[in-house]
């Protein structure tokens, strides 16, 4: 009997100046495992970021909290030669390259290799994690996808791989099979409908701290500084009581007590998908934390949807307002207003939060953005006890905002991913000096009032 294919996933390194786990997992990658796993592949899983052998915890010195983000372990090395201006120490983020290396010769040799990529300037990390692999693996397959390959895909073809393939792992499959191993699938979701599609492979991980949940793909607004609709081009969501299945079977079977939400539009029209969810956690009274750092809606907020988000145990609250600034709010897509972030602070303090338990976003480093603006938005999240957060802009290729970033920023952008680094505030300008945001960054560590 002939044996089945084995598939190896790899998470590469994050190259950067700074890094932290905030609930990080790489959904679309363990989910295009699982469907490899439903058509008889044998898969494995290597990550470069984390060590989640439990047998070789004595490497990881790193302090995690129970419910799950931390620190990586991290490496000082050279900057890249279009970074070395920066006056900042630049590190390779994960685990130590030869363990990677022992790793990869524990498990069986497979028979392709498939590597993610997330943000379009860690591309470092996975041109070395090819580099790594094709030395180790002459002859095998590797393909390259995730959100730099979608993004930029032809700079990525320059990355080793035999591949790129842009957007949802899952809509190449039935290709990749059969461009490289003459087979069909025998089973294939619907990709109009996400309830179909397989659960991540998260078990490949070993012990799980928490479990990151995706309700919905794509997002009904076009805001003008956002990729998700070039990622997700259509949006869909899932049934409530889909996800709740899945949120209690992670919970009874691997004890998992903590899930954070990746969606972009979770509370889009809550009725459909947000409230029924929540009262059937409400209801199996399952005692689970739920953490949100992906950025919530907050037009939808409502004294209803406040009460139902904190019995359900939903902790983490992070929200996207962008800025106070009205003219800015209407050309970056029109989604929020002052308003609304006044009427969601106010009914989720009556619902029980603490108003500093809620985080609110504020972009920072958008072309033409004023010091005075940044301030102004700081100022007025505080003022109403909340928790600012400044969200350094990262120009995306294909954007409505990327023409103005181009003309705006003194870097190479066009040609170059790691000058998208927001570290660098590529499209800042004269309009915010270093020393004002260095000040602003002090003002959001400031008590709300």
């Amino acid at each position: 009997m002939q044996r089945p294919k084995h598939i190896l996933f790899v998470t590469p390194w994050i190259y950067d100046f700074a890094a932290f786990d905030f609930w990080m997992k790489p959904l679309g990658l363990l989910s295009l495992a699982a469907l490899f796993r439903d058509n008889g592949y044998s898969v494995n899983y290597l990550d470069c970021l984390m060590d989640h052998d439990l047998a070789d915890q004595a490497h990881r010195k790193t302090r995690r909290t129970e419910h799950g983000t931390g620190h990586f372990d991290k490496e000082a090395i050279v900057k890249p030669a279009p970074l070395a201006f920066f006056q900042r120490r630049y590190y390779r983020y994960g685990i130590p390259m030869g363990l990677f290396r022992r790793k990869l010769l524990s498990i069986p040799p497979p028979d392709m290799v498939l590597v993610t990529s997330m943000m379009t300037y860690w591309y470092p990390g996975a041109f070395e994690a090819i580099h790594l692999l094709r030395a180790s693996l002459p002859g095998v397959p590797i393909l390259l996808g995730g959100n730099y390959a979608t993004l930029c895909p032809d700079h990525a073809r320059q990355s080793g791989a035999d591949r790129i393939f842009p957007g949802p792992g899952e809509w190449h499959f039935s290709e990749i099979i059969k461009t490289f191993f003459n087979d069909r699938p025998r089973i294939l979701p619907d990709f109009d409908d996400l309830d179909t599609y397989p659960r991540p492979a998260f078990d490949l991980l070993g012990r799980l701290d928490q479990v990151p949940l995706l309700t919905s793909r794509g997002c009904p607004f076009r805001c003008s500084y956002c990729a998700s609709n070039q990622l997700y081009p259509k949006f869909m969501r899932r049934h409530p009581l889909r996800v709740a299945e899945e949120i209690f079977d992670w919970h009874d079977r691997f004890g998992v007590r903590h899930f954070s939400i990746y969606d972009d539009a979770f509370l889009v029209d809550p009725p459909s998908l947000a409230l029924p969810l929540l009262d059937t956690i409400v209801q199996r009274k399952a005692n689970l934390s739920f953490h949100c750092p992906n950025g919530l809606h907050l037009r939808q907020i409502t004294p209803v949807l406040s009460r139902m988000l904190y019995r359900a145990g939903f902790r983490t609250l992070r929200f996207g307002f962008e800025t106070f600034d009205p003219d800015r709010q209407a050309t970056t897509g029109g989604k929020v207003n002052n308003d609304h972030l006044i009427a969601a602070v106010r009914y989720l303090c009556e619902a029980g939060y603490e108003a500093s338990d809620i985080g609110v976003y504020l972009l920072c480093g958008l072309p033409g953005q004023t010091a005075e603006e940044i301030d102004g938005s700081i100022r007025f999240v505080q003022s109403l006890g909340a928790k600012p957060y400044l969200a350094e802009y990262s120009p995306i290729p294909g954007t409505a905002l990327w023409p103005e970033a181009l003309q705006s920023s003194p870097y190479d952008l066009l040609n170059e991913p790691l000058c998208h680094n927001n570290t660098l505030l590529p499209c800042a300008g004269d309009t915010l000096p270093e020393p004002a945001y260095r000040e602003l960054k002090l003002k959001t560590r400031m008590s709300p009032r």
